[in-house]
């Protein structure tokens, strides 16, 4: 079963950490010194947040798949529709190791569609080429380009 990913950037972590624990009804399943995420089953989504310095809201949105078959047929039916996928494996981002497609929507909001492996230690510094700006992993900025 597929899972709705949400990122938002926050201004202050801790104070967004009881906020949304209060609102799911649950703490964190993931917490650093820059990032929290919940994987939550009602609803069934994948929701973070982080304080990296940028603006807060809205950072991306994305669907979180179980298999690399998944992130093939949902990349696949991107492609068939005319639209231009950035494929990225092996991406070391928020705490994770998965393989990606990211598409960006008529309007240029960022999508990433993702099957996850693995943990990595660092939130990650990966490069996406032709992405939104960015300057780290999951972290838009004008004068860079990263993972997410």
């Amino acid at each position: 079963m597929k899972r709705l990913h949400l990122h938002v950037s926050v201004e202050d972590l801790d104070r967004s950490i009881g906020f949304y624990s209060t609102l799911f009804g649950a703490g964190p399943t993931v917490t650093k010194v820059d990032y929290a995420k919940w994987m939550l089953d009602d609803p069934k989504v994948n929701f973070a947040i982080s304080a990296r310095g940028v603006a807060a809201g809205v950072d991306h949105v994305g669907i979180q798949v179980e298999s690399a078959g998944e992130l093939a047929d949902l990349a696949g039916r991107l492609k068939a529709a005319g639209e231009t996928t950035r494929d990225q494996e092996g991406a070391a981002c928020c705490y994770a190791r998965s393989d990606k497609a990211w598409v960006s929507d008529p309007s240029g909001l960022k999508w990433e569609t993702f099957f996850t492996f693995g943990e990595a230690t660092t939130y990650g510094e990966d490069d996406v080429p032709d992405v939104a700006p960015k300057a780290a992993c999951c972290a838009p900025r004008a004068d860079a380009k990263a993972c997410c």
